[in-house]
């Protein structure tokens, strides 16, 4: 179907908000560690799986320029996000406020692992996108669950692999890293697997709801290009 018809919808709009609403949660609880039987995990892996679910959902409806728009929202507020807190962090305390520590473990991103986490979610997303825009075309609009698994695969391992590189090479030896990735992209792909019955169930709604169903023939995946690209009333 043509993506003329790629308007920004209410439906639109909610799932972007969701997109949003998860990256920065995760991002604010990632420093919780969790211990499952020797496993240690970030608190943020129960939640984050699930912005690439909804970019998987974006991509399938809308169309790779309308999940290009989401991802760049989601960029910006992030950004935001870490620069206030550290901005937060940084301002003067009267004497009898006896919570700074807390406040500091919490929302204090070190500059490293702002960068870390930007550089992942950007190259990930778009990364996990493009393959799941791609694929789509590829296999005529069947079988959903090889896009949004096989793009998965591709776009959670580059997250992981950027962002534990960036944050943590240096501080941790290479085996202790490899061996942290694995768990949290075993984790993550495990995610999407199980939550296919979902996503097939929410797409399914979404395109019949909105009579929409975008394949992107000829499209740029230039990450960059925030044209939108059509004339439909917004």
């Amino acid at each position: 179907m043509n993506d003329q018809k790629a308007v920004i919808s209410p439906i639109y709009l909610v799932l972007t908000g969701i997109f949003i609403s998860c990256l920065m949660i995760s991002n604010i609880v990632a420093g919780r560690l969790v211990d499952f039987s020797g496993f240690v995990l970030t608190a943020d892996l129960f939640l984050f799986p699930i912005t690439y679910i909804f970019g998987d959902v974006l991509t399938e409806v809308y169309g790779f320029k309308r999940a290009r728009l989401a991802i760049w929202m989601g960029f910006g507020a992030n950004l935001f996000m870490s620069a206030f807190f550290m901005f937060v962090v940084a301002l003067p305390f009267p004497d009898f406020f006896q919570d700074k520590g807390a406040y500091d473990l919490v929302l204090g991103f070190a500059p490293r692992v702002v960068l870390a986490s930007l550089c992942a979610y950007f190259l990930g997303e778009f990364t996990n996108s493009s393959i799941l825009s791609w694929m789509k075309i590829k296999t005529g609009g069947k079988h959903l669950w090889t896009r949004t698994i096989g793009s998965t695969l591709v776009g959670e391992g580059v997250d992981t692999f950027v962002f534990m590189t960036i944050a943590f090479a240096g501080i941790y030896s290479w085996p202790e890293l490899l061996a942290m990735s694995q768990v949290q992209y075993l984790w993550k792909v495990a995610y999407e697997v199980l939550a296919t019955p979902l996503t097939y169930r929410l797409v399914g709604w979404i395109k019949r709801q909105e009579g929409l169903d975008v394949y992107d023939y000829e499209v740029s995946y230039n990450p960059f290009g925030l044209a939108l690209e059509d004339h439909s009333p917004v």
